[in-house]
């Protein structure tokens, strides 16, 4: 197919699909511990908001440590950092099943939960890779960049869904146990493939990426976005819920990582016009758009097919705009600091998914599941704001400096 072109000639490049598939088996996992972990505690523990709890504790303790992996990652590189952290990880997770099987007290599975948190950005040291293969070369890096959010996308459209399978048809464990697996497994086959791993400084020069120009606007972008994700999950589980269709919320949601991947796979074979701080404003308004989509399905209808539909139009604005975003961010990031600077962009996606779940909660609970969608659409809202703020602020500096 001509339009896959692209794609074609990225995994020609010594190395590329190998240290793809075993980036793909570690990042699996990433849509699978979450649901697991919730499905093993409230059905061993009888309770959802301790299963909540943990969980959010685990994301908590992500978003201080994951900067601090990926500086390590950096400087020390990738294998060296990367598999002692993810056997770390797992010993986390492995930890945690054994507390909830054997009655532990509930601190315990905080503290397993916690321990997760080591668990490198897989997604971000597959994107390094990326730079330092495809150097100079900006339309294959944005052919890259592309696929990797497609892949994201793929994983939290399967992941779920496979965690589920596990633990309904076998154990409550077998989500986590296998999920513990595929990640060790992944990151030992992903980080064995030395050849295109970004070479190591002995000094990395300039300032932290947080400190980079640009990158604290994008970081603010970022949260807002996270905000978008974490009420839209919040908000269809309990419309589904409310609906009688709690089984379904799975299948509503994978739509919407179903249209973003498929949009991802096609905007990577499009050669992107004009710089991508240009662009960003563009996608984050069509995304909030489309949004507008779900609101009215659940307002005016209240059909949970229409629903479904109307997140899988939403989710196609999902992708360009992250991956523009994360062009950007590697633009912007001080040289030999990437996997740090994308781990930063991670990290306000997850505080923002953090918020946008808990205001997600709120306002199911006291209001209702359908005055819930306008939750999304006002995050985006918010995040187009920051962008269009950030373009404005650039193009000032660039007159005033001619």
């Amino acid at each position: 197919m001509p339009q896959l072109s692209p794609y074609r000639r990225l995994f020609r490049l010594p190395g590329a699909r190998a240290f793809t598939a075993g980036n793909l088996v570690a990042r699996l996992p990433m849509g699978m511990f979450s649901v697991s972990a919730v499905v093993m505690i409230a059905g061993a523990r009888g309770s959802y908001a301790l299963a909540g709890a943990v969980t959010a504790t685990g994301l908590a303790a992500t978003a201080l440590v994951a900067p601090w992996i990926a500086r390590l990652v950096d400087r020390h590189g990738q294998a060296r950092v990367a598999l002692p952290a993810t056997a770390f990880a797992v010993l986390g997770s492995l930890s945690l099943l054994l507390c909830v099987r054997h009655g532990a007290p509930d601190w315990t599975l905080f503290a397993s939960y916690a321990a997760t948190a080591t668990t490198p950005n897989t997604g971000g040291m597959s994107r390094a890779r990326w730079s330092h293969l495809l150097a100079g070369d900006a339309k294959a890096l944005h052919t890259a960049n592309s696929f990797e959010q497609a892949v994201d996308e793929l994983c939290f459209m399967l992941g779920p869904v496979l965690a589920a399978f596990l633990c309904g048809t076998f154990f409550p464990e077998a989500g986590t146990l296998v999920g513990a697996v595929l990640l060790m497994t992944g990151m030992v086959l992903f980080t064995a493939r030395r050849a295109t791993e970004p070479p190591v400084r002995t000094r990395i020069p300039g300032d932290a990426p947080l400190r980079a120009p640009g990158i604290p606007p994008l970081l603010a972008v970022c949260l807002a976005m996270g905000g978008v994700f974490g009420a839209t999950e919040v908000v269809t589980l309990a419309f589904a819920d409310a609906q009688g269709q709690q089984a379904a919320a799975g299948i509503v949601l994978a739509l919407q990582a179903a249209g973003s991947c498929a949009a991802g796979l096609l905007y990577g074979t499009v050669k992107p016009t004009g710089p991508a701080a240009a662009r960003l404003p563009w996608c984050v308004a069509a995304m909030t758009g489309l949004l507008t989509l779900p609101l009215l399905a659940a307002a005016l209808t209240g059909s949970l097919v229409l629903l479904a539909a109307a997140l899988l139009i939403a989710g196609m604005a999902t992708a360009p705009t992250m991956v523009t975003t994360m062009t950007l961010v590697q633009e912007r990031t001080p040289a030999g600091r990437l996997n740090e600077g994308m781990t930063l962009a991670v990290t306000g996606l997850l505080g923002g998914i953090a918020c946008g779940s808990a205001l997600g909660g709120w306002t199911v609970e006291h209001l209702s599941p359908t005055t819930g969608y306008a939750l999304p659409v006002t995050a985006a809202a918010v995040a187009l704001a920051l962008s269009l703020a950030t373009a404005s602020n650039r193009f000032t500096k660039i007159l005033t400096h001619h």
